[in-house]
């Protein structure tokens, strides 16, 4: 018996208006277009998108169908997925912008946005999301990795505009001080850079030191915290086995895998090594 297809996510297909480098490490895609009226924003400030893509000796023309090309394509020809949060979104404009960390030539989303020009074509399901800061938490906690440096970015921003008097810590590990952005934050909210120096992303305990080093306030927090899968697997024993924080407070989940490209780490959240909660 054949199997029902599932409804298709919704695609949006916009075209690169410009490629911006905010910091050594960061590569800034602006994408608009006529294909932008088709984005459904939504009220979370870690929103993200999958970006799909297609092997270009396919001629493949976005919007894919999937259901149709997982009857016709093998596996390892169907278009690659990579996820990625929404930086910011201007309805005005029509463009929202999406930020990318290459690790030199490998992976398959860094060197495409590397290479990106104006004109080059973009194509995503989504948004997705599940955080937006707490207006009820006493203190607010944003702990990640550049991954989810776009995600604290905007809960900041969000805070700035919507509870200016919130207070809390933000604790974001990057490579060094050239890559340490102007982020609008309310004045209450201790915002602190954790440098690498040159060390490979993920194989660090800068975050570990760090979310011990800045202390524990009294009251309710609310807690964002995204990055390295092991990483993030420390960060959950501390926050609900040592601070005894409630599930329902705290966003935890890992981005990304040391040592793992998207498909493999996707794959490996059906696994034990993939668990994080």
């Amino acid at each position: 018996m054949t199997r029902p297809r599932r409804p298709a996510r919704p695609q949006v297909v916009l075209e690169v208006r410009r490629v911006e480098r905010p910091s050594p490490h960061l590569i800034r895609i602006v994408a608009g277009g006529e294909g932008f009226a088709a984005f459904q924003d939504n009220e979370y400030t870690d929103a993200y998108v999958k970006l799909h893509f297609a092997d270009p000796a396919l001629g493949l023309q976005p919007p894919y169908d999937m259901a149709a090309l997982r009857e016709q394509l093998p596996p390892e020809k169907m278009p690659s997925t990579r996820t990625y949060t929404v930086r910011w979104v201007d309805h005005e404009a029509g463009e929202l912008a999406l930020d990318f960390v290459p690790h030199g030539e490998g992976g398959l989303a860094g060197p495409w946005a590397e290479q990106a020009e104006p004109g080059d074509v973009i194509c995503f399901a989504g948004p997705g999301g599940g955080y937006r800061p707490d207006p009820e938490a006493d203190w607010h906690l944003l702990v990640g990795d550049d991954a989810a440096l776009p995600a604290i970015a905007r809960s900041l921003e969000h805070l700035a505009s919507t509870q200016p008097d919130a207070v809390g810590h933000a604790l974001i590990e990057v490579d060094g001080p050239a890559d340490e952005l102007p982020i609008e934050s309310p004045p209450g909210i201790d915002l602190t850079w954790l440098h690498r120096r040159g060390a490979e992303p993920g194989t660090t305990r800068l975050l570990d030191e760090g979310i011990r080093a800045v202390g524990w306030r009294a009251g309710k927090a609310c807690a964002f915290v995204h990055g390295e899968r092991e990483t993030m697997k420390r960060m959950r024993d501390y926050l609900f086995t040592e601070r005894g924080m409630d599930r329902a407070d705290v966003s935890l989940s890992a981005y990304w895998a040391f040592g793992r490209n998207e498909d493999r780490f996707q794959a490996e959240k059906r696994e034990p090594v993939g668990k994080i909660l």
